[in-house]
């Protein structure tokens, strides 16, 4: 026999002593045949992403060797090609007993097979950076972000329902879950929480949590340094792959492609993903239509802007854990005036909390104004009443100048209502000024139907959507 070579493993496997004999010259040919009745079947595309990979190794004993350079290869054409390279190979040579596909690392690089020591240190250099890349390329996570720490309400409880149950189960719920919202509602905080917890229950799993900027810089930089078999093992061989931010990779076609293999490869073995997003699938621009329907294979949850309840509570949450305190009406105030995001809010908070402990001075309404007169401002300038009442009606099929007649209908008096309801949890406005501006309504009108709002959000989930919709798009 010829000389040895090592197999991915370490496996010693032989050559034909003789590649030229009439048998190999036959299977040569029986090969070529096979791959080509082959890519007919399957088309151009799949035959290069797949039967192109594969090399005719040896032939001895009625049994064919194939190898192809990566596990992952390995595994994939096993399960999807082998049967029909059997089927063809038999057609032409009912001698053959069997098919194997080995793993063989660098094949084609590699000209002299007989030397098993380097090749053995090259498979080993090999292995050593793909370690490297795993416990490298996930990005840390973050203490704080955590289930405990998460505050829930209405407009997050459907995310944080599923997210929590994606945690806490080894079975697949819904694959992927796509979680989308705005700047600073909470979606990392979710994925970090995830994560934690997926590893708090069991170690050993394979979680990989990066943003799609980080997964579009590692396949850049495998591409570069042609390492390409690598990072796709890497990443098609976790357990659970948390992208965030995917609006990202918008106009980036190769990092799309890529991707769209990842997520593929990953669905077909029944691993989790998990995506978020800025926007629904359907609504991310630059985005190929075929991934922006993968991404709604599974289930699509949406975090709302938050309600005041929510801000109030997340306010709460917060101000229990600083060491100066800051009374019930200063965070009531903040949590009407400052409505964009967590961050904001949470901001807000600090720099309240920083100044009394440094100046040794409780906290005021006057004082709030002016040290926050900034995040006060660029709240305040997003919208006006003639903006909400321009919305409102639209929204509620009724005139512009209902919004300030004397109409006392229900279907003119709620809509009206909603509007002062949102008059003082979106603009700077104060209740007197409100009032005159709905037909010089006095101040404890708008008290009313702010009330009144709060009452049906928390009774009617029909209202509620309706009084999110118009926020969110008087907010965007």
């Amino acid at each position: 026999m010829g000389g040895n070579f090592l197999d991915y493993h370490g496996s010693k496997v032989s050559c034909m002593s003789d590649p030229k004999s009439q048998d190999f010259v036959e299977i040569q040919a029986q090969w070529v045949s096979v791959r080509s009745r082959i890519r007919q079947k399957i088309g151009d595309a799949q035959f290069k992403s797949w039967i192109k990979q594969i090399k005719l190794t040896n032939f001895q004993d009625k049994k064919v060797l194939l190898s192809v350079n990566s596990n992952f290869l390995k595994t994939r054409i096993t399960e999807q090609y082998l049967d029909i390279i059997k089927s063809y190979w038999l057609v032409q040579n009912l001698k053959i007993d069997d098919i194997e596909i080995i793993v063989i690392k660098n094949d084609e690089s590699k000209k002299n097979l007989g030397n098993t020591q380097n090749k053995s240190k090259d498979i080993s250099l090999t292995e050593s950076k793909s370690n490297d890349l795993f416990n490298s390329i996930s990005s840390d996570l973050d203490s704080r972000f955590t289930f405990n720490n998460f505050i829930v309400g209405k407009p997050n409880e459907l995310a944080f329902a599923a997210a929590r149950r994606v945690s806490e189960t080894k079975d697949v719920p819904f694959n992927p879950l796509f979680l989308y919202g705005g700047v600073g509602l909470g979606k990392t905080h979710l994925m970090h929480a995830i994560a934690h917890e997926i590893k708090a229950r069991n170690p050993l799993r394979r979680v990989i949590y990066m943003s799609a900027e980080k997964f579009m810089y590692h396949f850049i930089k495998a591409l570069r340094f042609k390492n390409t078999v690598a990072f796709k093992e890497q990443f098609r061989n976790v357990d659970v792959l948390m992208i965030d931010d995917v609006q990202f990779i918008s106009g980036k076609d190769s990092t799309q492609e890529e991707f769209f293999h990842t997520f593929n490869a990953l669905i077909d073995q029944n691993k989790q993903l998990i995506i978020s997003a800025d926007k629904s699938p359907q609504d991310l621009e630059g985005i190929e239509e075929r991934m922006r329907s993968r991404l709604g294979w599974g289930l699509v949850a949406d975090i709302h802007p938050l309600s005041y309840e929510l801000r109030l509570g997340i306010l709460q949450a917060k101000e229990e854990k600083l060491s100066a305190r800051i009374s019930p009406n200063i965070l009531e105030f903040l949590a009407h005036k400052i409505t964009s995001n967590v961050r904001e809010l949470e901001g807000a908070l600090n720099r309240l909390a920083a100044f009394s402990s440094l100046v040794g001075r409780e906290i005021n309404l006057d004082m709030v104004q002016d040290l926050l007169k900034d995040l006060l401002r660029s709240s305040q300038k997003k919208v006006n009443i003639e903006e909400i009442q321009k919305k409102v009606s639209q929204h509620f099929n009724i005139k512009m100048s209902d919004m300030s007649s004397s109409r006392r209908s229900r279907t003119v008096a709620r809509p009206r209502q909603v509007a002062m309801y949102l008059s003082k949890n979106l603009t700077s406005r104060s209740l007197p000024e409100i009032g005159r501006r709905f037909g010089n309504r006095d101040h404890t009108t708008v008290i009313h139907a702010v009330r009144k709002v709060e009452e049906l959000r928390s009774k009617d989930l029909s209202f509620d959507e309706d009084v999110q919709l118009l926020i969110r798009m008087l907010e965007s």
